[in-house]
């Protein structure tokens, strides 16, 4: 991350009063993140300072690393916890765009691992109370040895070309008019351009080629990573085949369906692509 964010297990020893005062506090109720003057279009991140009543009402209080020089807490609130006066709460997507990439990036990461240790309170393989891992991100099972480490789940998403058209779908479930692109789980065995390959014959029974590696996106929806990949028609017509779609055509820049908001890397390979056949996507 280029020297802003320096991730670590363990805060400082000794504990620096003023240093931890002036901390980060990514703190959840929920799936919603606390904020300073959420009715506002620029949302603040408390500081510790911040929120010196809340502290003594937080489940869990994890340690991240310093985010762009100060100490950077992850934190989870009870669920009937009220809020003092000028707090509130966002969640993850309504947050997008309202702070810098920055802080949503360690907001996500602050999400998942909050879950994560919540999850983890216990054994998934004899029941017994797990137990914090010095100076590692892990709960150990003190009965049976079983280390539980944060995990994710890749998944790929594939924009397909098809001459100067690009292939959308439509996710059951999504209103009518909102289109997004290929994408899915990662299964055990597969290398990510196996899964490339699969998920476009499993979902609109279509052979690809040039199957090229775009980017790549932390998803916090809840503990995914999405792989981007760009790709081109080789054969096949467009035939819907697993039942997760509800529909699925292609589109030339200028007829276009309402496609994915900027939060999501489907939308940097709408972008990317538009600008390759000289043109934007006016949407937000």
């Amino acid at each position: 991350m280029e020297g802003w964010f320096v991730g670590a297990v363990e805060p400082p020893v000794p504990d620096d009063a003023d240093d931890q005062a002036s901390s980060w506090w990514f703190a959840f109720r929920g799936d919603e993140l606390l904020v300073v003057t959420a009715d506002t279009e620029s949302p603040r991140i408390p500081f510790r300072l911040d929120v010196d009543s809340l502290r003594p009402y937080a489940r869990r209080e994890l340690y991240l690393g310093r985010f762009e020089g100060r100490g950077t807490w992850a934190v989870e609130l009870p669920a009937d916890l009220v809020l003092p006066a000028g707090m509130g709460l966002l969640g993850l997507r309504p947050l997008f765009g309202r702070v810098n990439n920055r802080f949503f990036s360690i907001a996500g990461r602050a999400a998942q691992i909050v879950a994560w240790d919540r999850d983890h309170q216990f054994c998934g393989r004899c029941g017994t109370a797990t137990e914090p891992v010095a100076a590692e991100r892990a709960r150990r099972c003190p009965a049976c040895g079983f280390t539980s480490f944060p995990r994710l789940s890749p998944a790929v998403i594939v924009l397909i070309e098809r001459d100067d058209r690009v292939l959308l779908a439509r996710g059951r479930g999504l209103p009518p008019d909102r289109y997004g692109i290929v994408a899915g789980f990662v299964e055990p065995g597969e290398s990510l351009e196996e899964t490339v390959h699969r998920e476009v014959w499993e979902e609109v029974g279509l052979e690809i080629e040039d199957v090229r590696y775009f980017a790549s996106q932390a998803w916090p929806f809840p503990h995914a990573v999405m792989i981007g990949f760009t790709a081109r028609h080789a054969r096949g017509e467009i035939e819907l085949r697993d039942g997760e779609l509800s529909a699925a055509a292609w589109f030339s820049l200028d007829s276009l369906p309402t496609v994915p908001s900027k939060i999501s890397i489907a939308r940097l390979l709408l972008d990317a692509w538009a600008m390759r056949r000289g043109g934007t996507i006016d949407q937000p």
